[in-house]
């Protein structure tokens, strides 16, 4: 091995990581990443092009991105009083929070199974991460995760509402316990808000070591990777000294704007995307040897027998959707299909009919 090379200069817990997987989508129907599946109106893809083709790309962004935090605040009807921050997507927060709290010792504490990322980028921090895991039902165990604050004392809790991967609310009762127990931050990951309805940042001002992330992604924009932070003047003011300059592109900051000034396209295509949820749901339930779970997001997670060759069988049907078979315990021979289209959901099911399914 010579002196220069990875093994002896990167960190042997980055270098005992395996990077987010991500698969080769071309040609496949693509239901694996909880993207809505729905175009803008012709009228609104013509407005967004002429924004565009005026764009200052040679100029740096505005570093505060001022506009479109204004735009933010009225269409996400954020509390009077909070400050925002943004990011480029919501991976850019976590990061940044994860950062921030990262004293010698400190650590991220989060349920499992939940968004992957929290516990990888724990890692890339240097924090310890604890996981505290999830009741076979998928709800909250709330005496364990009062248990793991008592004895590991995290920095910051990070808490997904409505859970990836498994789909479902928390108990609120239960959270706000948990959110008054903690010793340092915590964060509520409502990434599928536009889904549930249901939200802690009316809590904001209430509650001093609370802050609301979101993105942007799954209202229809994953394309622009945008992430915004919501809460006290004292925490994101810190935060900020963290984040790099210009780290929300012109592109990104004009085109957000302008769709964020028509709520109400992506607020329909939002009830079109919970109207299919619930049929997809039904189909999905009729079939043998599939047990699909209630969801609040825009995803189904499922359970079959021989999750692998059914996941693989999709695929070679021109389907893809998301393997959760040994990522966790409790998601042994589960499978993850984000919602789409009627068309798109029709052609999954029958595709899962075509002999996968026992």
């Amino acid at each position: 091995m010579s002196a220069n090379s990875p093994e002896q200069v990167l960190r042997d817990d980055i270098s005992a990581l395996s990077p987010y997987p991500v698969v080769e989508r071309a040609g496949l129907v693509m239901l694996d990443a909880m993207e809505n599946p729905y175009p803008l109106p012709e009228t609104l893809q013509a407005a967004i092009a002429k924004l565009v083709s005026r764009a200052a790309i040679n100029r740096y962004p505005d570093p505060q991105s001022a506009h479109l935090k204004e735009r933010l605040r009225d269409a996400m009807e954020i509390p009077s009083g909070m400050e925002i921050m943004l990011g480029n997507g919501s991976d850019e927060l976590i990061q940044i929070i994860a950062l921030a709290v990262a004293r010698p010792g400190a650590s991220l504490l989060s349920m499992e199974p939940a968004f992957v990322m929290y516990r990888m980028i724990a890692v890339y921090s240097g924090l310890r991460f604890t996981g505290v895991q999830l009741n076979p039902d998928f709800t909250l165990d709330v005496e364990a995760v009062i248990a793991a604050i008592d004895q590991f004392q995290p920095a910051v809790i990070f808490i997904a509402y409505p859970n990836n991967p498994t789909g479902n609310l928390f108990d609120r009762e239960g959270m706000t316990r948990i959110i008054k127990a903690a010793p340092g931050l915590v964060v509520i990951d409502e990434a599928y808000h536009i889904f549930a309805e249901e939200s802690f940042m009316p809590l904001l001002a209430e509650v001093p070591n609370l802050l609301v992330m979101r993105t942007l992604s799954k209202l229809g924009m994953a394309g622009l990777r945008l992430g915004f932070l919501v809460g006290r003047r004292e925490w994101l003011a810190q935060l900020e000294k963290l984040r790099l300059p210009y780290n929300v592109n012109v592109l990104t900051q004009i085109v957000a704007e302008k769709l964020l000034q028509h709520m109400d396209v992506l607020r329909k295509q939002a009830r079109e995307i919970r109207s299919q949820r619930e049929q997809l749901y039904k189909e999905l339930s009729k079939l043998p040897s599939v047990r699909a779970y209630r969801s609040d997001a825009n995803f189904i997670l499922f359970r079959v027998t021989r999750a692998d060759e059914v996941f693989n069988g999709l695929i070679k049907r021109g389907i893809l959707i998301k393997n959760l078979n040994r990522s966790h315990s409790l998601l042994e021979n589960c499978l993850r299909v984000t919602v789409g289209t009627a068309r798109q959901n029709q052609q999954f099911i029958q595709a899962l009919k075509q002999g996968l399914i026992p």
